[in-house]
């Protein structure tokens, strides 16, 4: 397999940017999400690959561990799968909640909870996926947004087009890394509710800062 490694220019907050540029650059039919501050389970793609259907895109889950806990965190525990174990996080100081039958539920407990959850299917930036024609046609993520829901406007566009979503969110896990957040602006958050309010109004499908406008400057440009 053929690992393509797209980036850019650290300029602050440009995730919707980059998640642009790496859908124009994927070869695959169907793609699958995830933010850097995450580790999936060894069953995250797989999982994925097995609910993956034309007409939907999937909403994953994640259990968030705090801070203190996040930081001890080392290499090896992420490649043996430490960090996906219920009973590795409460032997390193996690208290048991109900939230962690995320990490901890079986096959048939998690389709269970997964039925049962009253939690919206929505576009999860740290575990979703979806077919690339379906995301090509709303043009990905609108690079105007910063930091705030910026994923999940995309799923609403989505979800506009006529594309459902599916929860797998007890199914598919990934363990979310707790830190701090410096590029968290007011400015952008007021702006991002806006963009995600005139998208629900207007039940709009497509941005015009999203894949296509990239592609027209590079041709442009050439």
């Amino acid at each position: 397999m053929k690992i393509k490694h797209v980036w850019h220019e650290d300029r602050g907050f440009r995730k919707c940017a980059i998640l642009n540029a790496a859908i124009a650059q994927a070869s695959g039919d169907y793609l699958v999400f995830s933010d850097g501050d995450c580790i999936p389970r060894g069953d995250f793609l797989a999982t994925h690959a097995q609910h993956a259907r034309r007409g939907f895109f999937l909403s994953g889950g994640y259990f968030k561990l705090p801070l203190g806990l996040s930081q001890k965190i080392k290499s090896e525990d992420i490649v043996h799968r430490r960090v996906t174990s219920a009973a590795w996080l409460r032997s390193h100081g996690l208290r048991w909640s109900p939230k962690l039958l995320k990490v901890s539920a079986g096959p048939w407990l998690s389709k269970l909870l997964d039925l049962v959850t009253t939690t919206k299917a929505t576009w999860n930036g740290h575990n979703s996926s979806g077919w690339k024609a379906d995301i090509l046609r709303v043009n990905g993520f609108d690079e105007r947004m910063e930091w705030g829901g910026e994923d999940r406007e995309m799923g609403e566009r989505l979800l506009n087009l006529g594309i459902r979503g599916k929860r797998i969110r007890y199914q598919a896990i990934c363990v979310h890394l707790d830190h701090a957040r410096g590029y968290v602006r007011e400015e952008a958050l007021k702006r991002n509710l806006e963009i995600r309010r005139q998208t629900r109004t207007t039940r709009a499908i497509w941005t015009t800062y999203g894949i296509a406008k990239k592609e027209r400057a590079s041709a442009k440009a050439a």
